[in-house]
């Protein structure tokens, strides 16, 4: 195998091994994305899933203010998203007169 093929095949590996890496930094897993719902205005500061919809951060664990209507906790449905005091939907300000001990 030449150099430049063995660099190629390098550069691959690593750059597979940064999507896989970054994959495993969002707060929930791929199983648990698919069996729940966005349920935005309930995540504390500090304990939201994943990046915000505003695009102020984005990763788990970054939001600043509690019940931001752009920060988002995982729901196990619509309907728990809605007893909780949170929305499917993002939304300007913040949520904190409606939130029930997410």
């Amino acid at each position: 195998m030449s150099i430049s093929k063995s660099v190629s095949a390098l550069s691959a590996a690593a750059a597979l091994a940064g999507v896989m890496a970054l994959g495993g930094q969002t707060g929930i897993s791929e199983a648990q994305a698919d069996d729940t719902v966005k349920c935005y205005g309930i995540a504390k500061a500090g304990e939201n899933d994943c990046a915000n919809s505003a695009g102020t951060h984005s990763c788990a664990g970054q939001s600043t203010e509690d019940y931001s209507g752009q920060d988002w906790k995982a729901a196990d449905s619509e309907e728990a998203c809605e007893e909780m005091g949170g929305q499917t939907q993002a939304f300007e300000g913040s949520n904190e007169e409606n939130v029930k001990d997410s």
